[in-house]
């Protein structure tokens, strides 16, 4: 398999003394990129005559490979390396958000007015007339961020503690990209029926509810019974946002290729049958694509396997075997499951002008270097390729919208006005190989998305607002 590209998930600054002599940077720099690193941000702490100590930015592309090139700096002779940090785990000291207050607190006046006794009065106006909750308190710009850890990212069970900086990762995105204030809240249970009641308890703080990193099939229970059971928004990004922003992508990519007015018959395998993959299939089906085949790890899932649960049973097709099988004659494969399980072969028996979307991360499904001049649009989850496939484009959007209109339900039509809304950002005669999607930085994103998610919420009869 090719070598991950070096990437700021491993980046690290490294502390040095160097002498303050021409050429001894020139070393420096030599030793880091003959390591295979790829050289950051130089910068000067102190400088005298005979040291200069610099702090030296280095992506790497794995632990190991950060050990092997901080080694390769400790081997050069007249450097002395002082210390060394993963930029990382520095980033996530003493946690990535904290709370701050809106109205100051600065006198006996302000104290009477935000708290007792002036807080009374809203109060009893608030249980006078509930609805009141939405202009009185933080409902209306908060969203729960909820996990009981058992799916964190491609890590597995890591736990409540162990998803909490996921989390809150999370809270700052919705922050960033759509002025939602995120509550991480993890949860120390995995019992379907504690997580639902939990919830449930603690919603009358929140205009809406992001579910994470919860384990398929009990994700999609928990989402359907708070769906049924709360008049708040309830999303699940796992599937939904994957869903809405590979629609987008695919949009885009089919008209890049000519094939956007046949969407209806294209073949398109999707690899992957958890929340994210069973979630796409169904979203592209309310899209119009009609021949989807879905592949898990034991291959085709066809009509004559008995190892399938309800979910997968949604899906089943007459054609049975391998993945390999699937991709013969496919005009689209999507990957949501495991890396290196494609072959380049495999891509050469698809259809002509194939698209590939290998979205799984780290390493995705097949390196795209392999697939230079054989594809026709490439797409992966990382950010160090072009066409990042990034649930950021979708989730604080939608949840900005819904929460907005007080939407009672998230919706399909939603999805599908969230994509559409996101595929447009990108005109027509903008629109290459290599361009897709739009930037997760482009500012357009999330207005547009929340627009048009309020405007499927109207429709559909579930705003409030």
């Amino acid at each position: 398999m090719v070598s991950l590209t070096p990437n700021p998930s491993y980046s690290l600054t490294i502390r040095m003394h160097v002498p303050n002599q021409a050429g001894m940077l020139a070393q420096v720099a030599q030793a880091i990129a003959e390591a295979g690193g790829s050289l950051g941000d130089i910068d000067v702490v102190e400088r005298c005559r005979e040291n200069v100590t610099r702090d030296v930015s280095v992506d790497a592309a794995s632990a190991e490979h950060a050990e092997e090139i901080v080694n390769a700096v400790y081997a050069l002779e007249h450097i002395e390396v002082v210390e060394v940090h993963d930029r990382t785990f520095k980033l996530h000291e003493g946690g990535k958000i904290h709370m701050e207050c809106k109205a100051p607190v600065r006198s006996q006046e302000d104290l009477a007015m935000a708290y007792t006794p002036g807080v009374g009065r809203v109060c009893s106006e608030i249980a006078r007339h509930p609805e009141r909750v939405y202009d009185l308190t933080i409902k209306s710009n908060t969203v729960a961020i909820i996990t009981d850890g058992s799916a964190v990212l491609g890590l597995g069970n890591l736990g409540p503690a162990g998803a909490l900086p996921v989390m809150e990762g999370k809270a700052m995105l919705f922050k960033e990209f759509a002025g939602l204030d995120g509550f991480p809240i993890c949860l120390d249970t995995q019992d379907t029926d504690e997580i639902v009641e939990t919830v449930k308890r603690i919603a009358p703080v929140f205009g809406g509810v992001n579910l994470e990193d919860i384990s398929a099939p009990r994700c999609f229970e928990i989402e359907a019974r708070l769906q049924k059971e709360l008049d708040i928004p309830i999303f699940h990004d796992d599937q939904h946002g994957t869903a809405i922003v590979s629609l987008a992508a695919l949009v885009n990519a089919l008209k890049v290729v000519g094939k956007e007015p046949q969407m209806g018959e294209i073949k398109l395998v999707i690899n992957g049958a958890g929340a994210a993959g069973l979630a796409m299939a169904r979203l592209f089906k309310k899209a119009g694509v009609n021949n989807i085949m879905v592949c898990d790890s034991r291959g085709i899932i066809s009509r004559d396997r008995t190892d399938l649960n309800d979910r997968k049973q949604e899906f089943v097709v007459d054609q049975s075997g391998t993945l390999a099988d699937a991709m013969v004659g496919a005009d689209v494969f999507m990957g949501v499951s495991a890396p290196g399980v494609v072959t380049v072969d495999m891509v050469k028996a698809m259809a002509k002008d194939p698209i590939v979307f290998a979205m799984a991360n780290p390493v995705p499904e097949i390196q795209p270097e392999l697939l230079n001049g054989i594809v026709a649009v490439m797409a992966t989850g990382r950010s160090d390729y072009p066409n990042q496939i990034n649930n950021v484009l979708a989730f604080p959007g939608l949840l900005r919208g819904a929460i907005d209109c007080r939407a009672e339900a998230i919706t399909t039509g939603m999805f599908l006005h969230a994509a559409h809304a996101i595929a447009t950002l990108i005109p027509d005669n903008e629109l290459r190989p290599d361009h897709i999607v739009p930037s997760v930085f482009d500012p357009r994103v999330a207005t547009a998305v929340a627009g048009a998610v309020k405007q499927a919420a109207r429709d559909s009869g579930v705003a409030k607002n």
